[in-house]
This record gives structure tokens, sequence and C-alpha cells, in this order.
């Protein structure tokens, strides 16, 4: 194997295990000695890619926004209104967090007061402005109601979203998340979308929701 391509997958072996034990005990409670023994790398190997846990989490929460760009884009590039590739991407967020640690770590990481380092931006402010985005689309797609106050909306779906997701991780396994992300799109959607259009969101919903459990 290539030299290069070693150090990769080393890299990425220390990234997942860092991820899970941040996932399973939180950061402060993780040491560098544990995710040695998790990885099942040297020490030394560890060094040569981070100097300091805080790298790792800075590179857990790194690959989390790299994802949830990639959500956001795809979406877009389905052609959608903005309400429903707003839900693609809450479903596609809370998808990788069942079948993937490094998301759940990073939210973990993000709601545990770990300092995000410039340039890359916390997870809450990148999804606050995609709501925001796409919620001002969606007034003016007719899909939410002209008097809408999109600020507030935004900022209780991400408040919304995050709990679910604190709350589920401590009293219900993390494949429930999909069950209580579209309950939380049954609430909001009887609230912000007028009558005639809600039909076929809360379809979307339910498609969504069996997307993740039967992919």
């Amino acid at each position: 194997m290539p030299r290069q391509l070693r150090a990769e997958q080393t890299r990425l072996t220390i990234i997942v295990a860092a991820a899970e034990l941040f996932d399973r005990h939180g950061y402060e409670s993780t040491s560098l000695s544990d995710i040695v023994e998790h990885a099942q790398v040297t020490k030394g190997a560890l060094y040569f890619h981070f100097a300091a846990k805080e790298d790792l989490a800075h590179a857990i929460m790194e690959l989390q926004s790299r994802a949830s760009r990639r959500l956001a884009s795809d979406a877009d590039g389905r052609g959608s209104s903005s309400l429903e590739a707003l839900m693609r991407v809450t479903f596609g967020i809370a998808r990788l967090s069942v079948d993937d640690p490094i998301p759940r770590a990073g939210l973990r990481l993000a709601t545990g007061g770990v300092e995000v380092r410039p340039p890359l931006r916390h997870p809450f402010t990148e999804w606050l402005d995609l709501a925001t985005r796409k919620l001002l689309g969606a007034v003016k797609e007719s899909d939410l109601h002209p008097d809408t106050d999109v600020d507030a909306v935004a900022h209780s779906l991400v408040c919304f979203f995050v709990g679910t997701r604190v709350v589920s991780r401590s009293l219900e396994p993390v494949t429930r998340q999909p069950r209580r992300l579209a309950e939380m799109w049954h609430v909001l959607i009887r609230g912000i979308v007028p009558v005639p259009r809600r039909a076929r969101y809360l379809t979307l919903v339910t498609q969504l929701e069996r997307e993740i459990r039967t992919g």
C-alpha cells in the first residue's frame, strides 16, 4: 500500500475512534490514551496527525460541516422547493447520525462547549443560515404563511432539531431519531404551512422517514 494512502487511512481510523469515544463518553472524559487504545494505533501515529485533542475535535466538526454542506448542495440540485430542500437536509443529517459516529460526535462537541476555530463556522450558525434562506424561499413560493416570522421559525427549528437529538441521546437509541424528526416536522408543518399545501409536505415527511428506515 502506498505510504500516503496508508497515512490517510490511519488518520481516518483515529478520527472515527475519537468520534466514537466523544459520542459515547463526551469530550472531557476522553483522553488521547483512550483514543490510541480504541483506534489500535501507536501514540506516535496519533501525534503525527494530531498535536492535541482539540485538533481531533476540530477535524470531526470540519467533517460534519462538509457533510451538511454536501447535503444542502444535493437538495438544491434536485430542483426541489425551498421547504422540501430544507426537510431533505434535516433528514439527511438524521440519516448520517444513525449510520456514522462522526456526525453524532460533531453534535455532542457543538453542544459541549468545544471551541470552533475559524475559518470553520459553528454548525448551529450554519444551520440557522440555511434554515433562514430556505424559509425565506418558502414564503416567496407560498409554502409558508406570508406573515411568518422567518427568523423566529428558523431559530425554533434549529433548537427543536438539536434538542430532539440531545434528549434522544439520553433516553432512546439513535435509530429512533428519524421518528422524532418526523414528529418535529408534523408539528411545524401544521403551524407554518397553509392548509392547501400541508398534505404534500406531510406526505413528504412520511416518505423521507421511510427512506431512512429502509435505506
